[in-house]
């Protein structure tokens, strides 16, 4: 940023404390500040063809008044005018509120040009402004900025337009003039200048264009240093593994791993022999072999003489974990187990046995991290369901002067434009092939008044020897939303089936303890049905579960019921998943639809993106989510995927360092080291 930019505002005329204090508070102090904050949106007086207008937004029409404007008063001195326009072949309904003074105005045969909300289903215009007479010229395309209560939209736009005027000369261009020309992107000047005061609609977009591709190269370029520098600062990491046991050990698996295992595995070997850290993502649906790949990963660092830890959400899944791989390496590695309620002369054992390298692979929860374990030589570590564990959590094990190779596991198939984004600094495979044998859950969305008839099918199910769950959204009653809540519907339900039909409650109030209690009656099939909240999305593999309810199922995101199905369909009995859903929306219908017709994790998550957008994919705020001024990650993943490109030949060429042209580029990342916020670490 040059000197004359980061002046304060007040330096701009007109701009007093009073004043200052309001630009502070939408987080402006500086010059650049104003030149760089961006309109929200853009109000345009054009006139369009009605066949051009998007329902629910402001838009433009002229037509001829062919009605007489009838006028009605209601509450105290408010009133509605209401007249029908001819525009083209179609009569529209204008709408005006509290503007007797114009039905005096107002004649049949007038033409009137009319700005307001586009009604699409009623033909209706909710009018803000009218003007008799045909539209004149085109009037400018009108900049909406985001406002703070006491700040006016007009005087904002002054101050911006007073800035640009005077200093938007002294910004300085950060893209090389290659770049620019490959993409046919105006320079930095005339781009803020468009961005603020469009000529016209092209131009705004060409403008718009610019500053996303500028600012997913600025964040692609800091992840991909940010990788750069992690593999520097881990080099002699390389593990030498025994390939003729690793081998053996593939040969003697009681199955036989997709092509999508061995190409994920290929890619995790690979890794594992270069001298830097592995920091990879291995993604895929639940049930397509990601913890297979993930074992033969740890098995080739025991061969290479390294220990390896696998690290869970919940207690009973490290159990779970800790039973299967105890089984699998059963003659080839000492396996132990550490969780939180491992305690006394048990857990001394176990970190004695670990720090004198005697147990070569340790399985637990984040107890794994705690200052008291104290590997001899960790070579391999893996974080199942990652997004569950916190940055800081992961960031422990370099804190203890570690440096194993990382494998970060998830069963949330992540799209690719997030994947790219919140996981930019590590490599990624993706397991996107079932292991053949394996049964589509099917999948039925039924309206509430059918809910009678799905619990009759549960007790089918459960008469034929299987179990079921049963989810519901909310633990206790909400005045805002009328859903169901687990306490009561496990009552409820308690009340149809016992004494027959056991019925168990979990929910994310319960004690860890008392969770897993609940949970293990389920897996040892001491209950038959099981009522809990989302807390079983990351839960344990009980394979004679076969049926999976979901209440009040459109308050759910895709990924996240499409987690829930994939708690069932784990034995080798048909299984079923029941949407009991009333959507009031269209958003809330097509996903339900969606659900019922694909199995396809990654294509769910394509779309849950599109529906729901990225703040709120992973049911939370993601740590580390960019947030981008211009670019969107959904709709310009095009431009996402180019940067990254760009932003690794960069990297690669060392053109950052060596090339005067990116000295400006490089100015801009040195100035802003915090651009974006944290990323995942």
């Amino acid at each position: 940023m040059t000197h004359v930019l980061s002046q304060p505002i007040s330096e701009i005329k007109g701009v007093g404390d009073k004043f200052q204090e309001q630009l502070n508070d939408l987080g402006l102090f500086t010059i650049e500040d104003l030149l760089f904050y961006f309109p929200f949106r853009y109000d345009s007086y054009e006139v369009k063809p009605l066949t051009e207008l998007a329902h629910n937004e402001k838009a433009t029409v002229e037509g001829e008044v062919v009605s007489e404007p009838s006028l009605s008063y209601y509450g105290r001195k408010k009133s509605r005018l209401t007249f029908t326009l001819q525009v083209e072949q179609f009569a529209v309904k204008a709408v005006m509120f509290n503007r007797a003074f114009a039905k005096k105005q107002l004649n049949i045969g007038d033409t009137v040009t009319v700005t307001g909300k586009w009604d699409q289903q009623r033909l209706q215009m909710t009018v803000s402004q009218f003007k008799k007479g045909e539209s004149k010229a085109q009037e400018p395309i009108q900049p909406v900025y985001t406002l703070k209560e006491g700040l006016q939209l007009q005087r904002l736009r002054k101050v911006i337009k007073a800035a640009v005027d005077e200093y938007g000369e002294s910004i300085p261009e950060i893209l090389p003039e290659d770049v620019q020309l490959t993409y046919k992107l105006p320079n930095r000047i005339q781009a803020v200048r468009q961005m603020h005061y469009p000529e016209s609609r092209i131009m705004l977009k060409h403008a718009k264009r610019r500053f996303i591709y500028e600012e997913f190269l600025l964040f692609q370029l800091k992840m991909q240093l940010l990788r750069k520098k992690h593999r520097e600062a881990t080099t002699g990491n390389a593990q030498n593994y025994d390939n003729d046991k690793l081998t053996d050990f593939v040969q003697s698996l009681p199955f036989e791993l997709t092509g999508a295992q061995k190409r994920s595995l290929a890619e995790i070997l690979k890794d594992m022999k270069q001298p830097h850290r592995m920091n990879r993502l291995l993604q895929g649906d639940v049930g397509s072999g990601k913890t297979a790949v993930a074992a033969i990963g740890l098995y080739a660092s025991i061969t290479a003489g390294k220990q390896g830890a696998l690290m869970v959400p919940t207690e009973i899944l490290a159990e779970q974990h800790y039973q299967g791989l105890k089984e699998l390496f059963e003659g080839r590695a000492n396996v132990a187990l550490l969780t939180g309620s491992i305690k006394g002369k048990k857990r001394r054992e176990i970190l004695e046995a670990v720090e004198r390298n005697e147990i070569d692979l340790l399985i637990g929860t984040h107890a794994l991290i705690q200052d008291e374990v104290l590997f001899h030589d960790l070579g391999f570590v893996i974080v199942d369901e990652q997004h569950r564990f916190g940055v800081n959590q992961r960031r422990t094990l370099r804190d203890k002067g570690l440096h194993p190779d990382v494998l970060f596991m998830t069963a949330t198939p992540i799209p690719r434009t997030l994947a790219i984004t919140a996981f930019g600094d590590m490599d990624v495979s993706v397991i996107d092939e079932m292991p053949a044998g394996r049964k589509p859950v099917e999948t039925y969305w039924v309206k509430g008044e059918m809910t009678n008839r799905v619990l009759s099918f549960i007790q089918k199910e459960v008469e034929k020897g299987h179990q079921a769950y049963v989810i519901c959204p909310l633990i206790e009653e909400s005045d805002q939303l009328d859903i169901q809540n687990a306490v009561e519907l496990y009552n409820q339900l308690a009340a149809v089936y016992e004494p027959d039909i056991s019925v168990g409650l979990m929910h994310g109030r319960l004690h860890n303890d008392e969770k897993d209690a609940v949970m293990q009656q389920f897996a040892t099939n001491d209950l038959d049905v099981l009522v809990s909240t989302t807390v079983v999305e990351v839960g344990v593999n009980v394979p004679n579960a076969t049926v999976m309810v979901i209440y009040d199922a459109e308050r759910f995101g895709l990924s996240q019921l499409h987690q829930l199905r994939g708690r069932v369909g784990r034995g080798a009995d048909q299984s079923y998943c029941i949407l009991l859903a009333d959507p009031k929306g269209d958003v809330g219908k097509e996903r339900m639809r969606i659900m019922t017709e694909t199995n396809d994790g990654f294509e769910l998550s394509e779309q849950d993106l599109k529906l729901r957008g990225p703040g709120d994919f992973f049911g939370r705020k993601q740590s580390g989510m960019p947030e981008f001024k211009v670019g969107d990650m959904v709709h310009d993943y095009r431009a996402l995927e180019t940067a990254r490109k760009d932003a690794a030949d960069i990297i690669m060429n060392g053109r950052l360092e060596n090339d005067p042209a990116y000295r400006s580029l490089k100015n801009q990342l040195d100035q802003d080291p915090h651009l974006f916020g944290e990323v995942l670490d």
